[in-house]
């Protein structure tokens, strides 16, 4: 069979061939030195698998997507200068430099005229939301990472399908493999209703269905240009409150009323441009005023020229003078944040990290852990919460917050789409600083012997957990 052993030879020189194309390919592309590294060894001595493993995950920009304020695409162009031109009579000066940083990363600028409300309580938030679709009388956008059929998940759907039926427009959005789960059924419903909906990712190029690494982790809701929904609430019966396995669910969500959502609604036209190639055509509304509270949208993703949320907190820790408080499920931060973390707690800072005592992703809980004879000797502290799975995304630098959807991880720093409102306003600042404090409450902070102590192969797992942390 001397035929066979030359087709095997072709293969392995061909696979080795492509590694070595594949590794020029993550040398000259990948954002960080360990990526790169880790890239080129496996594409060298293990190409068989590394190749298709490149082509999923190690991609490093999102191929193909607009950003339209920054953009020569006609028609997303068009929109945003139009957007752009009715913001206008809203911005707000200031003389921040950490505000100012935030406008550059965002495109978007600090806007006044609005009402910030803040929600710590699944239930409620639903409520609020549902409301305000039900109240909706032109049009509802809709952005989900996660949206599944469950409760929650169909009672949404119902709305969504009642509000099209009575002749409002209806956009749904939905992250493909967030969503994954979601029935035909539950989408041939919304398509017959009239709901125009399209999954977000791995649908528009062909080359785009090897794109699994990137996640479109925004949540948005706008109702008619006037009411407008982020944070980190998704749609599943667990954000009510209360997971089967992990028990009480601890979230952050805010709504907007005011000039600001038209903000968040132009980044909602960016994903649905890239999810269907086309704009929703909403009706102009009247901006409303309802007070003077003001909020900077900040939109970040992989397909950023920077890696503008990783520099977001990259710049929280550096504007830090008295505390850093910081709220997520995920603590995998990479070497620039946590070299800023402990750079602000040098200087004196309260830098407090609060994540989950239990995190919905073993690896993930394991990562965190292999942080602590790294950060905690230099007077970072690592809060625990003890209630439940903590869930919520928040950023309190001195007098600024931000609350949204960004993790203190890898995934949010480089991969995911997020959106994160970010303020100064001293009302909305309290009330996050308030909930907060009542969190630091319910949880325990973590001592260096809490990793020390634990046996040799626990300890292994979190340097092995800690090696994933570029796809965690």
């Amino acid at each position: 069979m001397w035929w066979m052993a030359e087709i095997i030879a072709g293969i392995v020189l061909l696979f080795h061939a492509a590694g070595m194309v594949h590794a020029v390919h993550a040398l000259m592309r990948t954002r960080t030195s360990q990526g790169t590294i880790a890239w080129i060894m496996a594409l060298f001595f293990l190409p068989y698998a590394a190749v298709p493993l490149y082509w999923f995950l190690g991609r490093d920009r999102f191929t193909g997507y607009v950003r339209a304020r920054r953009s020569n695409d006609q028609t997303l162009s068009q929109k945003a200068a139009d957007f752009h031109a009715g913001l206008k009579p809203y911005e707000q000066a200031h003389d921040s430099p950490f505000m100012k940083s935030a406008e550059a990363l965002s495109g978007l600028p600090l806007l006044g005229g609005n009402r910030l409300d803040l929600f710590t309580d699944g239930k409620k938030t639903f409520d609020a939301l549902f409301h305000s679709i039900e109240s909706a009388t032109s049009y509802v956008l809709v952005n989900y990472y996660i949206m599944k059929h469950d409760a929650i998940g169909d009672a949404l759907q119902k709305i969504l399908v009642a509000k099209a039926r009575s002749g409002v427009q209806v956009w749904l959005l939905f992250d493909e493999l967030g969503s994954n789960k979601l029935p035909r059924r539950f989408l041939r419903e919304m398509k017959d209703a009239g709901v125009h909906f399209h999954s977000f990712g791995i649908n528009r190029f062909w080359w785009s269905r090897l794109q699994y690494n990137f996640r479109n982790h925004r949540k948005i809701v706008v109702c008619d240009g006037r009411e407008a929904y982020i944070g980190g609430l998704n749609v599943a019966d667990e954000y009510l409150g209360w997971h089967p396995d992990l028990g009480y669910w601890r979230d952050t969500h805010m709504r907007i009323t005011g000039p600001a959502v038209l903000a968040v609604q132009l980044v909602f036209f960016e994903d649905w441009y890239w999810a269907s190639g086309s704009v929703p055509k909403c009706p102009p509304q009247q901006v409303p005023q309802p007070e003077n509270q003001s909020i900077l949208i900040l939109p970040t993703g992989p397909a950023d020229v920077l890696d503008s949320w990783q520099l977001f907190i990259v710049e929280a820790c550096n504007h830090a003078r008295k505390r850093l408080w910081i709220a997520s499920p995920y603590f995998v931060p990479d070497t620039g944040v946590t070299s800023a973390l402990q750079a602000a707690a040098l200087r004196g800072v309260d830098v407090r990290i609060l994540i989950p005592e239990r995190a919905d992703s073993r690896l993930v809980n394991w990562a965190a852990y292999s942080y602590y004879e790294q950060i905690l000797p230099s007077g970072v502290k690592i809060y625990r919460y003890q209630k439940g799975f903590l869930h919520q995304k928040v950023v309190l630098s001195d007098r600024f917050v931000s609350v949204g959807t960004g993790n203190l991880d890898n995934r949010s720093f480089r991969l995911n789409f997020e959106i994160t409102g970010f303020t100064s306003d001293a009302k909305f600042v309290d009330e996050v600083e308030k909930m907060l404090e009542n969190d630091f409450l319910q949880s325990s902070l973590s001592e260096i012997d809490d990793y020390l102590n634990k046996p040799w192969y626990f300890k292994a797992a979190c340097r092995a957990a800690r090696l994933l942390s570029p796809i965690l």
